[in-house]
C-alpha cells in the first residue's frame, strides 16, 4: 500500500459513522471524486451500490448517490448484499464500478466504503490516490445534501437473486440433503442471502440447517458473532450435534469453519483442504499456494507433505491477489478467512468459500477434522495495541531491541511479525514459537514497547 495515501487503507475508507471521514460533506465528496475518475473512461457512467445491516448505511449510501448523480452517474442499489456480491454484480452487469458500504468485521458504530472498478476488482493503489486528492479539494466546500431530505433509493433485488444463481452455479451438482448444519451470519449481509441460498441447495428438503443471528437490528451486526469469534459457532455445533459449523463477518466476504470436534477451523486449514483437492483434480497450478506472514508455520509444513509450496504475501486481500497474479497461484487467502479462489470469483468470498468446502466434504465423504487432522499449528498470539498514530516502529529504539531480542531467541524455531491495521488505529504483534513461554513473553515485552511509546492515555 502506498504509504501517501490518507483515507484509503487496506479495504477502502473506514471509520466511526458520522465523523471524518465518513461524515456526510466528506461521503458526499467521494461520490463526487468518483464520478469524475468514471467520467474520464465513460461518457454515461453506471455505479452499483451495495451495503450491509448497520444502522447507518442507509444515509451513508443515499450520501453517496447524491454525489455520484450530481456529477450525471447512473446509481442502483443491490440492497444488503455480501461485498463479493457487489463486484460479482459490478461485472457480470456491466457497471463501470461498485461501491460497498460496509466496515466488515468492525463494530456497528463503525462503516466504510469499499470501491470494485467494473472488471469486479478492487481499484487500484494509484487510482484510490487520485481521488483522495480530489476528495481532499472537494471535501472543503462541498455540502451534501441533508441525508433526510434524500430520496430514498430504490432496492432492486433481482440482483440478489442473480448473486445466489451464481453461487449455486459454481458447486454444480451440490446438495445439502441429510447434512447436519450450523450458520453463523453475524447478523451481517449473509443474513440476506444464507436462508434463500441453503434453502435452494436443500433439494430433498432432508437437511438439517440452523441459521444463527439473522435478525439484524442496525447494531447486533458481529456482537459476538461471526467470524471474529468463531468459537461461538463451535459450541452451538457440539451442542446441537452438528457436522459442521459455517460462520462468516459481517460483510461476508470472510468464512470460518467448526468442526464437530468443537474446534474452530481457520482459514490456514480450510487453504490446506482446497489446495489438496485442488492438487489432487490437477487444477494447483505449479503446485503453489499464497497465504500471508500470519499464517502459521503449521500451515507451511502441511503443504509442503504434500509437495505444495506457500509464498507469503503483506496481509490484504489485495496484496495476497497481486502475489497470486505474479506466481499464475489458483489459491490464496488469509488466516482470518478470506479465501481466493480466481477461477470462481474476483475477490474473497465467504458463502462460496463455505459451499466449496460443503462439496468437498460430500465429494469425498470426509469431515472438516479428517481433512485437517495432520495440521499441527505452532502456539500462536497476537497482541492489539491501540495507538494514537502510525509511527515506523524501526524508528523506535525501545521496540527495534524488543524485537531484535526475540528473533534473536526463537531463530528457526518461530516467527515474529509486527504491522500496524490497515483498518484501525492498532499495531499487531504476532508471536509464534514452539515454546508457548517465550511466545507470550516476548508478545508482552514488545507490545509493552509499542504501548509506552505510541499507546492511547
Amino acid at each position: 500500500m502506498s504509504t501517501a495515501r490518507k483515507l484509503f487503507g487496506t479495504d477502502g475508507i473506514r471509520a466511526i459513522a458520522g465523523q471524518y471521514p465518513l461524515d456526510p460533506n466528506t461521503v458526499y465528496a467521494v461520490g463526487l471524486a468518483l464520478a469524475h475518475s468514471l467520467h474520464k473512461t465513460s461518457a454515461q457512467p453506471r455505479v452499483l451500490l451495495g451495503r450491509d445491516t448497520r444502522e447507518s448505511g442507509q444515509w451513508i449510501t443515499a450520501t453517496l448517490a447524491a454525489g455520484l448523480r450530481s456529477a450525471s452517474v447512473y446509481v442502483e442499489s443491490a440492497g444488503v448484499v455480501p461485498t463479493p456480491a457487489v463486484a460479482f454484480l459490478a461485472r457480470t452487469h456491466r457497471f463501470h464500478a461498485g461501491v460497498v458500504i460496509s466496515a466488515s468485521h468492525n463494530p456497528w458504530q463503525d462503516n466504510g466504503i469499499k470501491l470494485f472498478g467494473g472488471d469486479g476488482f478492487k481499484l487500484p493503489d494509484a487510482v484510490e490516490l487520485a481521488m483522495e486528492e480530489e476528495i481532499f479539494r472537494h471535501a472543503a466546500d462541498a455540502i451534501a445534501p441533508d441525508a433526510a431530505s434524500l430520496p430514498a433509493i430504490e432496492d432492486n433485488l433481482t440482483l440478489q437473486s442473480d448473486y445466489i444463481d451464481f453461487l449455486i452455479q459454481s458447486v454444480p451438482g451440490l446438495s445439502i440433503s441429510g447434512l447436519n448444519i450450523v450458520a453463523d451470519c453475524a447478523n451481517g449481509a449473509a443474513a440476506a442471502i444464507a436462508p434463500e441460498l441453503f434453502r435452494r441447495l436443500d433439494k430433498s428438503g432432508s437437511g438439517n440447517l440452523s441459521l444463527l443471528n439473522v435478525t439484524p437490528d442496525g447494531r447486533n451486526i458481529n456482537a459476538g458473532c461471526g467470524a471474529l469469534h468463531p468459537a461461538y459457532v463451535a459450541k452451538e455445533v457440539a451442542a446441537r450435534g452438528a457436522g459442521i459449523g459455517l460462520t462468516f463477518d459481517g460483510d461476508a466476504d470472510r468464512c470460518m469453519l467448526a468442526g464437530a470436534q468443537n474446534n474452530v477451523i481457520n482459514g490456514d486449514a480450510i487453504l490446506l483442504m482446497a489446495a489438496r483437492d485442488l492438487q489432487a483434480r490437477g487444477l494447483l497450478t505449479g503446485n503453489v499456494v499464497v497465504a500471508t506472514t500470519m499464517s502459521n508455520m503449521g500451515l507451511e509444513a502441511a503443504l509442503r507433505r504434500s509437495d505444495i509450496r506457500m509464498l507469503r504475501a503483506a496481509v490484504g486481500d489485495r496484496y495476497v491477489l497481486e502475489m497470486m497474479q505474479k506466481h499464475n497461484a489458483a489459491l490464496g487467502g488469509e488466516q482470518s478467512g478470506h479465501i481466493l479462489l480466481p477461477h470462481l470469483a474476483t475477490t474473497g468470498d465467504g458463502l462460496l468459500t463455505a459451499l466449496v468446502i460443503l462439496d468437498l466434504l460430500a465429494r469425498t465423504g470426509k469431515s472438516v477434522d479428517e481433512l485437517t487432522a495432520d495440521l499441527k499449528v505452532f502456539p500462536q498470539v497476537i497482541v492489539n495495541v491501540k495507538v494514537r498514530e502510525k509511527k515506523p516502529l524501526d524508528a523506535i529504539p525501545s521496540v527495534v531491541d524488543a524485537i531484535r531480542s526475540a528473533e534473536d531467541e526463537l531463530k528457526d524455531c518461530g516467527r515474529v511479525v509486527i504491522r500496524y491495521s490497515g483498518t484501525e488505529a492498532l499495531a499487531r504483534v504476532m508471536i509464534e514459537a514452539e515454546r508457548e513461554d517465550a511466545m507470550q513473553r516476548h508478545a508482552e515485552a514488545i507490545a509493552g514497547a509499542i504501548r509506552s511509546e505510541l499507546g492511547v492515555a
